[in-house]
């Protein structure tokens, strides 16, 4: 879903983010997956696999991170895959979405699975840079994202207007109109990462609008035949893009007068990355698989490898262990992104999360009051 920072003062590259993990049909939440299925619904092993292969995407990225600089092959693939990963985790944020409403068990989901792992993931963030990282005074924030956290921030704040898209008319333009606001708007500043939060909307709002047939509709084999001169396309154009884009573009991170460009420049980029976007993550839907596979179970523990492997990325490149020749060659990239693919897949598994539950999953029932319509089904069943 699937990463990055939120200023110049903190990390340079986005992050993806984990999808929800929640049913079709149920409130999605990105703590559990899909623990919310209702009764006689099968999971869509589909939605599971395109999570699992997406943080894996993200996991790649931040290891070519310190190694791209050295090779034009890598910071292609660095491009080419920031171009549609995030927009990938946010378009099934959106479709799982739509049953979100104001009803309290659902606002509960929201902050014990979205708003109470931001603040233990930032604050655990900030220590962390605080006791390995190069900033011992780095003051805990929970209005600057730090690093992963931005997007449970984003989530946070798109899952709230969900009812509001669904009043509106047309909500993908009006969307896309607020993203092209906010990219020629460097005044918004770094508070919530919101030029993330505004820029990336309307992949949120895309997803909010689809339909399952959408999705069967990019999965058919003449669509999974189209892709591939799609993406051996786009391959080119990120090889050619390599000396002549700043791939902060990729990161929605700044307006457009932030990355030494003219204010025209922000929408024209929003524009073009969204339809590129858009595209590219049509293209990676149409090879997931629809089946279930040995990795299909991992999907549902993404937000667990999201969040975690920070620590392990962070620690990396604090400590300089990607600083040896040898892993700035080919032989070494590639054993790098083997083991980022690894690392991220272990911390998917059952055994991590059952650690981690208390932190991503807490139940906090003493902290709510108990629903009056909870309350009345249990007196009527009794």
């Amino acid at each position: 879903m699937f990463p990055a920072a939120s200023s110049s003062t903190r990390a340079p590259g986005p992050s993806s983010a984990p999808p929800e993990q929640s049913a079709p049909d149920a409130e999605p939440s990105p703590r559990d997956p899909q623990s919310a299925t209702p009764p006689g619904k099968r999971r869509d092993a589909f939605f599971d696999n395109a999570k699992y292969l997406a943080i894996v995407l993200v996991a790649m990225g931040h290891a070519w991170e310190p190694l791209k600089g050295d090779s034009r092959t890598l910071q292609a693939a660095y491009m080419f895959v920031y171009a549609f990963h995030m927009p990938a985790f946010i378009v099934i944020s959106g479709y799982f979405s739509r049953s979100f409403d104001m009803r309290p068990a659902k606002l509960k989901r929201l902050v014990t699975g979205v708003l109470v792992p931001y603040v233990v993931f930032e604050t655990a963030y900030t220590l962390f840079e605080r006791a390995v990282g190069d900033d011992p005074d780095m003051p805990i924030s929970l209005l600057d994202p730090w690093y992963l956290t931005w997007f449970l921030v984003a989530l946070f704040v798109w899952r709230l207007t969900t009812p509001l898209w669904k009043l509106v008319r047309h909500p993908v333009p009006v969307s896309i109109a607020i993203a092209l606001l906010a990219s020629m708007s460097p005044d918004i500043g770094d508070d919530l990462d919101l030029q993330r939060v505004l820029q990336f909307m309307p992949f949120f709002v895309i997803g909010l609008s689809m339909k399952p047939e959408h999705f069967q509709a990019v999965r058919r084999r003449g669509a999974r035949l189209l892709s591939l001169p799609v993406i051996a396309a786009a391959a080119a154009v990120a090889w050619w893009a390599v000396p002549r884009m700043n791939p902060a573009w990729f990161y929605h991170r700044d307006a457009a007068q932030e990355l030494a460009a003219p204010w025209w420049c922000g929408p024209v980029m929003v524009l073009g990355l969204l339809a590129a976007s858009l595209v590219l993550t049509a293209c990676f839907f149409a090879w997931v698989p629809g089946r279930t596979m040995w990795f299909t179970t991992l999907g549902t523990g993404t937000l667990y490898g999201y969040l975690l492997h920070g620590f392990f990325t962070k620690t990396a490149d604090f400590r300089g262990w990607l600083e040896a020749d040898w892993l700035h060659g080919p032989l070494g990239a590639l054993c790098v992104t083997l083991l980022a693919a690894s690392l991220v897949t272990v911390l998917c598994t059952a055994p991590v999360r059952r650690v981690f539950r208390f932190a991503m999953e807490p139940t906090m029932d003493w902290a709510f009051k108990r629903d009056a319509a909870e309350i009345a089904r249990e007196r009527v069943k009794s």
